[in-house]
């Protein structure tokens, strides 16, 4: 059995939709399963358990505008796939599996696409399925008939290759960060919009709490289109390394898994951070935690409740109140417990010769 899976296009969504994948792998072990998905989203999944294949949607070269679609869907079709999963919801994603002619298609019955659907599956309802937005991914292949219960999704975790991790130690090394130093990870940006940051003034005063507080190296990550906010918190503390725009994404959970502590927005590298097993410092505004939180046990939400909040804005129309009102102060005392417990595991390694 052959299944094509579409991936979401943000890169927190297809963390979160992990559980899932692992369901489909668990309900057909020996089926080939191929993911879907545009590029920076693709080399999450890369020598995950759960996939056999990527295919890259080049959606800015070779399969752009409908001549690029059509293109897709031939190489799909050569594909001979039994069965298509689509995790996205967009039309176009149903569009593609059907001119795929894949004889099954299961989806979510939105955007205007159940016609184009096998398994046109009814959105769930309020209370329908646990808020969690791993939930909304999980739900869709129980009421497909994949899965009878949805499973516990409270902990995901991605595979690192130990080149990986060698090439990410080798990098940070180069670019200033001593050896065996308390790495803390920031992520000032949010690719969903200006809404969800915390100010960068309040970032660089936190880098240098830190730096002074626990001898930390504060390093700043980001994509290409987060630079301009990272070199605003550099600029503020120049003592932190700044890799914002020089990390590809592929790469980043690798970084990430080579620091101690991650300090972040709601945003995709948060969701790469826990995912990689680090403790994670979250400051949530105008989204829900209860919905998009990352799955770890060692995560901490910091948030300011106000009237507004959660809005789901990308950009806040009035005085940002509900990321303002966050203090430097309650993100610093929301990280010293993660801090003390990793200076306390580097203690007792010292004094066993680790």
């Amino acid at each position: 059995m052959k299944i094509l899976v579409r991936a979401t296009n943000w890169v927190g969504d297809a963390v979160l939709s992990i559980p899932a994948l692992q369901a489909i792998r668990k309900c057909q072990p020996q089926a080939e399963i191929q993911i879907l998905a545009r590029p920076w989203v693709a080399d999450i999944y890369r020598g995950q358990p759960y996939v056999d294949g990527l295919i890259i949607f080049e959606n800015k070269g070779r399969h752009r505008g409908l001549a690029g679609l059509e293109r897709l869907a031939a190489e799909l079709r050569r594909e001979r796939f039994d069965t298509a999963i689509l995790l996205q919801n967009a039309f176009e994603a149903a569009w593609i599996a059907w001119r795929a002619n894949i004889p099954e298609r299961i989806g979510y019955a939105r955007d205007a696409r159940g016609w184009l659907l096998t398994h046109a599956v009814p959105l769930p309802g309020p209370g329908g399925s646990p808020p969690h937005e791993s939930n909304y991914y999980l739900e869709l292949l129980r009421r497909a008939g994949w899965i009878e219960s949805l499973p516990d999704s409270r902990n995901v975790r991605l595979q690192l290759e130990t080149a990986a991790l060698d090439r990410a130690e080798e990098t940070l090394v180069s670019a200033g960060s001593l050896r065996g130093r308390l790495r803390i990870a920031f992520a000032a940006g949010a690719a969903y919009g200006t809404a969800k940051c915390w100010p960068a003034d309040r970032y660089a005063q936190l880098a240098g709490r830190l730096i002074a507080e626990f001898a930390a190296d504060v390093i700043l990550f980001g994509a290409a289109s987060e630079k301009e906010v990272a070199a605003r918190v550099a600029s503020l503390e120049p003592r932190v390394i700044n890799l914002a725009g020089n990390t590809a994404i592929g790469d980043l959970p690798a970084f990430l898994a080579r620091c101690g502590l991650f300090i972040g927005n709601d945003s995709g590298a948060m969701h790469l951070a826990a995912a990689v097993g680090l403790p994670v410092v979250a400051v949530f505004g105008p989204t829900d935690p209860g919905g998009t939180a990352p799955l770890a046990p060692l995560v901490t939400v910091v948030q300011r409740r106000v009237a507004c909040s959660p809005c789901f804005l990308r950009h806040c129309p009035i005085d940002h109140r509900c990321m303002t009102g966050v203090s430097v102060t309650e993100v610093l005392d929301a990280a010293r417990p993660a801090l003390h417990a990793y200076a306390a595991q580097r203690a007792e390694r010292k004094s066993n010769g680790v």
